[in-house]
């Protein structure tokens, strides 16, 4: 059980990413819950896009958003899952300065309850870039709303304790 502490709310700034080559604005269900999800927590969206499966444009979307000093969070969604397609890992892998092994980790723990063995498909990613967190997401509904509810809203949460990483942010780039 998460538990909270006297300190302020803290507003990130974020930026969400969605990754498909079948959906578009009207139809990007995972995106639009990421943003109403941050924003509905109280964060702000900087940035939303939307990008076809080709990993050179992930990348570069990416990179520009973690050479931002205004976007401390990217969440993106899609391109996690091993179709020849699916290349949101080796997107942004490469841009990590440390990757955070514990989301991914964690995501396919809690994923278990939810889709039993079919959760070691899922290549779910975090880690930190120039300061900037960026998590990616497999691209369902559910797969988001796991991945906020039960990792990333209290990580992203600076009431949150014992710890969580609002408290770090001026922190890495020390």
């Amino acid at each position: 059980m998460t538990e909270t502490n006297n300190a302020d709310f803290v507003r990130l700034n974020c930026a969400v990413l969605t990754v498909s080559d079948t959906r578009d604005e009207s139809t990007d269900t995972s995106g639009k819950y990421l943003v109403d999800a941050l924003t509905g927590f109280g964060h702000r969206l900087v940035e939303k896009k939307l990008l076809i499966d080709d990993i050179y444009r992930i990348r570069a979307q990416v990179a520009h958003w973690i050479a931002s000093p205004e976007i401390q969070v990217i969440l993106t969604t899609g391109g996690t899952g091993l179709t020849g397609r699916d290349v949101m890992p080796e997107a942004v892998s490469m841009l990590f300065d440390k990757p955070i092994q514990g989301f991914g980790e964690m995501f396919r723990m809690l994923s278990y309850d939810e889709v039993c063995t079919s959760t070691i498909q899922s290549r779910a990613i975090g880690g930190l870039s120039n300061g900037t967190l960026v998590f990616c997401c497999p691209g369902s509904n559910n797969a988001c709303k796991t991945a906020w509810e039960k990792i990333l809203e209290p990580q992203l949460d600076s009431r949150v304790k014992p710890c969580n990483f609002v408290k770090l942010l001026p922190r890495f780039k020390e």
